[in-house]
């Protein structure tokens, strides 16, 4: 088995938003943000190569969104999806299961392309059973107010009409070495990947922890749908990470691909942070 960052550019977004009721005053210590409030986000996938499957988990935002609805992200930095992948000798083509973690346009935007006329939706990668969970998929399907704005039929249903949709409704083992575990607090099931890997869990954060700086307990989004259950949420999986010394990969965090955790004085914290590579 392999692992590869696989980058697909950046965003940015509100820090306010991303930090909840943390204060500026604070939060700005530890991520940096513009004139503006807007902080600079990855938009950082992973894929798995093990023997011939080749699993990709995310895949960004995509580029079939107009040029006004993507201004409103500052969408910024020189990579893509696809570059990353050519990078590695991969194309679309060769995926053969597209993990999505949950349904927000940021996370599975990229799932879905413009037919070669734009009369059209077709798969990005056609050759890929897609995963996620059945609670995340209804919760996208029927989205509540809050929410719907993140959700896109464009990015969502064509999948379902492709026959390529697999829907996940308990936890457990569905590619060999990939354990889909579930959480509640930002959105309804979105699947958390662990990857068992030479002796080692790597564990796909997605938004269960955008950033090495969201790794106090109080440091929440506003985006979270239900706030105290991230508290819950993030309390089972440090008790799991800290007894198994997981490695947290980080999908958002522009400064740093992936970190350990420890407990302190103050509470959980960064042990160590910085390339995937360097805890492999």
């Amino acid at each position: 088995m392999k692992l590869y960052p696989i980058e697909t550019g950046n965003l940015k977004l509100d820090g306010g938003a991303m930090f909840g009721v943390v204060p500026k005053v604070l939060w700005q210590k530890v991520y940096p943000c513009d004139e503006n409030n807007l902080c600079n986000w990855a938009m950082r996938c992973l894929l798995v190569v093990d023997g011939d499957r080749k699993i990709l988990i995310d895949n960004g935002i995509g580029n079939k969104q107009d040029e006004k609805w993507l201004s409103h992200y500052y969408l910024n930095g020189d990579a893509s999806l696809e570059k990353s992948l050519a990078a590695l000798g991969f194309q679309p083509d060769d995926i053969t299961d597209m993990v999505i973690t949950h349904m927000h346009f940021d996370h599975c935007g990229g799932s879905i392309k413009w037919n070669s006329d734009k009369t059209g939706f077709e798969l990005a990668f056609p050759n890929a059973t897609y995963w996620t969970s059945r609670q995340q998929f209804e919760w996208a399907t029927q989205p509540n107010r809050r929410e719907e704005a993140s959700y896109l039929k464009e990015n969502i249903l064509p999948i379902q009409e492709s026959g390529h949709l697999q829907l996940i409704e308990q936890e457990g083992e569905y590619i060999p070495g990939i354990t889909f575990k579930l959480y509640n607090g930002h959105t309804e099931g979105q699947l958390i990947p662990h990857i068992s890997y030479n002796g080692k869990t790597v564990v796909f954060m997605a938004d269960l922890m955008p950033s090495a700086a969201h790794i106090p307990m109080p440091w929440i989004m506003a985006y979270d749908t239900r706030p105290l259950d991230t508290l819950l949420d993030k309390e089972r999986f440090y008790q799991e990470a800290l007894q198994h010394d997981y490695i947290l990969f980080l999908e958002h965090d522009l400064y740093n691909e992936a970190c350990v955790l420890h407990e302190t004085t103050k509470g959980v914290r960064v042990k160590k942070s910085g390339k995937l590579a360097e805890f492999l």
